[in-house]
């Protein structure tokens, strides 16, 4: 979890503790409803209050008027790190429709991937069965078809002049088993007629190679805008200048050690040779 993101969170904790002061966490828990640990959570910031939370708080400590208050610093809060168990209540389509918007306005973007292949250069059936292992770990609904179909329409604009795809992915990824062994087969033919597609540079970092950083979590840069970082739990949405330039010395390390071209290809050959058909 982000700094920035706890100490929002340690923040929005204390203002429900003075909004308490007439109350004993106790009495406060008793309203509500709930046990005493949540209360302490709450405003310890080792919790995050859902939005119905903080309408109840509000209500029981005598101060209903703040509700819209409260509000609005979980809103800044989740603004920069956006839980899945939000985004996904319906469904993996939005957030793909989400992430297209910021395709499309942007001109230079950057990836890193360390595990499985970049959306971006998937095909329709390796990205239906991560959808699938997705909504199975979030609980989310199975729009596995909407979801594929949004993002196989972004990948026109790798057709599309103006635009350049940077994208880096560790060796790993090309023999990572997510789906079964034809359809990474094909997948990883794919990845191979994309090397040498004009809007395109795709690197490859390989086992063995000699790193800057470890090899971390998978980002897209925007421009120079905005870096948007997937981890377990949530998407942290990061626009600060100070951040911006962590992710791109990041991205310049790992290019440092990665190889392109012929190269590259022959790393996507010998994890498709090592693919044994069932």
């Amino acid at each position: 979890m982000s700094t920035d993101y706890q100490q929002a969170r340690v923040s929005l904790g204390a203002r429900l503790r003075e909004l308490r002061a007439e109350v004993t966490g106790r009495d406060l828990a008793a309203r509500l409803g709930w046990p005493q640990s949540k209360v302490s959570k709450l405003e310890t910031g080792r919790q995050t209050a859902t939005p119905t939370d903080l309408k109840d708080w509000a209500e029981a400590t005598g101060h209903p008027a703040v509700a819209g208050e409260l509000q609005a610093r979980l809103e800044g809060l989740e603004s920069h790190t956006r839980s899945w168990r939000r985004q996904l209540r319906a469904g993996h389509k939005p957030v793909q429709d989400a992430l297209t918007v910021e395709y499309e306005r942007s001109t230079e973007l950057r990836a890193w991937q360390s595990s499985m292949v970049v959306g971006l250069l998937q095909t329709p059936d390796y990205a239906r069965a991560l959808f699938a292992r997705f909504a199975e770990l979030h609980r989310s609904p199975r729009d596995i078809d909407e979801a594929v179909r949004s993002r196989m329409r972004r990948q026109d604009l790798l057709y599309q002049p103006g635009r350049t795809f940077h994208i880096l992915m560790w060796e790993a990824a090309l023999h990572a088993g997510v789906c079964p062994p034809a359809v990474l087969a094909a997948q990883l033919d794919r990845l191979a007629g994309v090397i040498g597609l004009d809007t395109v540079r795709l690197g490859i970092v390989p086992f063995g190679a000699q790193v800057a950083v470890p090899p971390g979590p998978g980002f897209w840069m925007y421009d120079d805008r905005l870096a948007i970082v997937e981890d377990w739990h949530a998407e942290l949405w990061l626009d600060d200048e100070p951040t911006l330039t962590v992710y791109q010395r990041v991205w310049d390390a790992l290019n440092a050690s990665a190889v392109y071209g012929s190269t590259a290809h022959r790393l996507i050959s010998r994890a498709r040779a090592q693919i044994v058909h069932p």
